[in-house]
């Protein structure tokens, strides 16, 4: 009898990220992720209990990646944090079904982790301490996660702009002008611009 082979978790998260990609997070069961092994389900229990570490290691796997090494000295403090956050963006981005995987395993991930720390010591650096550095870091998690979504579930080239440009000009006046501005908007505009005005925002008299 041949020996049962041994996964490692990066192989295991490998697995259940090609189902979230193909199937979404609702094709995201033990099933799925065995047949995708080429296993069978009881075999995948050797390695993961449930779903829900499934789950913890696809979300190491994508944000493990995530380079949390501070950005060199010397660019303003906003600039550092643009990094940050823009590296981020590009790891999610990559995979953007997983994105609410990343706010319920967000404490477990070393990943996540890490990229906190060297943010929120960018922000101790740029002066902000107690409530409002915390209030500054749930805020700049609340823009990346909500901007990848809205990148690339409600994307501003999609039909959905289109429709909101096409509404009845006496009753959606501004709502129908913003949409016909907003169709001429790239997604790195998008982005960083909802980056800058957060960012300034930190930053403004209290």
């Amino acid at each position: 009898m041949p020996r049962p082979r041994s996964l490692s978790p990066v192989q295991l998260a490998s697995a259940a990220l090609a189902v979230i990609d193909r199937d979404g997070l609702v094709g995201l069961t033990m099933r799925a992720v065995a047949k995708e092994l080429g296993m069978s389900t009881m075999a995948l229990y050797r390695y993961v209990h449930d779903r829900a570490e499934l789950e913890a290691l696809v979300v190491e796997l994508v944000l493990g990646a995530v380079d949390s090494t501070p950005p060199p000295p010397g660019p303003p403090w906003q600039a550092r944090i643009e990094v940050m956050v823009g590296r981020v963006r590009a790891a999610v981005g990559a995979h953007p079904a997983v994105v609410p995987l990343t706010l319920t395993h967000r404490h477990r991930s070393p990943g996540v982790l890490r990229w906190s720390e060297t943010v929120l010591g960018i922000l101790t650096e740029a002066g902000l301490d107690g409530g409002r550095r915390v209030v500054a870091l749930r805020g700049l998690l609340s823009y990346v996660v909500g901007a990848i979504q809205l990148e690339h579930l409600g994307a501003l080239s999609g039909a959905g702009t289109t429709a909101i440009a096409e509404l009845p000009q006496a009753e959606f006046p501004h709502l129908a002008e913003t949409a016909r501005s907003a169709r001429r908007i790239g997604p790195d505009e998008e982005f960083g611009g909802g980056l800058d005005i957060i960012l300034r925002g930190l930053t403004a008299p209290r």
